[in-house]
């Protein structure tokens, strides 16, 4: 047996989700960490908050992904917990794109180890807008990817009055926006993110697990839990030209999260020097 396998070969892993995400976290880390992985049973993670609004989150991302691990143990018993936890809006960088922000926790509660990543895509279709007008809603849906990803539709942006989710065939769309455009005068269309009616986001949750599989790999060279990686980076990298610091990379410090030990790989790009072109003094 490797050192991985002794962590978390054999074990069961419960997948915190009422949406689906099992379908695709699960073949990743079973496939990697050889973990047999079972969805969680009577969780209701729409406590912890809802897309649509009626039910607001209260803790970040990370804290409510934690909550959802605890959550799980708590019924379940369960010792190998993993979660996740979306944030759509725009991209906290870039802007004006909108960004699919994932969180995924592994919690170990027998062995107190918690191995957390994020993922952070352009690639989703968040997006809302008013359909007063069936044509437009039409437009919209197809924009989206509609009927593959599902919509809601609810009388009013931001509006509890009226909300009808889940919607994946024509007919019920065209039933439902006239059905609140009757009773309103007014339909707002916006896309479900909900994992299991949107395509795309699995898509980004699955990459999500490939990077915590792979991190679950890492093990501290010291005391061999699972989990090492880059905890901070260093800038600095010279330029090529004058020799001064740039923004470029020049060291990423490695952490272990239970005995605190560090490292300092320098150069992790492979790069001893920083192309001019990135450097202030010499292209200012």
């Amino acid at each position: 047996m490797n050192a991985v396998a002794k962590y978390f070969e054999g074990r069961k892993l419960v997948v915190a989700t009422m949406h689906g995400k099992e379908k695709v976290i699960g073949p990743v880390l079973e496939q990697q960490l050889g973990v047999i992985v079972v969805p969680a049973e009577e969780l209701n993670t729409d406590v912890f908050g809802t897309f649509s609004g009626e039910i607001e989150r209260k803790d970040d991302p990370l804290a409510t992904a934690r909550l959802k691990c605890r959550k799980v143990h708590e019924l379940s018993g369960g010792m190998l917990v993993v979660a996740s936890e979306g944030s759509f809006g725009p991209h906290p960088v870039i802007g004006f794109i909108p960004a699919d922000d994932e969180i995924l926790v592994l919690t170990d509660f027998e062995r107190n180890i918690e191995i957390k990543v994020r993922e952070l895509s352009t690639e989703t279709n968040f997006a809302g807008r008013r359909c007063d007008d069936y044509r437009a809603l039409s437009a919209f849906a197809k924009e989206v990817g509609f009927p593959q990803h599902a919509i809601i539709l609810r009388d009013a942006k931001d509006s509890h009055q009226h909300i009808v989710k889940g919607i994946s065939n024509y007919a019920d769309l065209e039933k439902a926006h006239q059905e609140i455009y009757t009773k309103y005068g007014s339909v707002f269309a916006e896309t479900d993110m909900r994992a299991m009616h949107n395509p795309m986001r699995m898509q980004v949750i699955e990459k999500a697990a490939h990077k915590l599989a792979q991190k679950a790999m890492q093990l501290c060279p010291v005391c061999t839990t699972p989990g090492y990686d880059v905890y901070d980076v260093i800038s600095g990298l010279p330029c090529d030209w004058c020799g001064l610091p740039t923004n470029g990379t020049l060291a990423h410090i490695y952490k272990c999260e239970s005995c605190n030990h560090t490292e300092e790989k320098k150069h992790p790009n492979g790069r001893q020097k920083e192309d001019p072109m990135f450097c202030n003094n010499c292209n200012p």
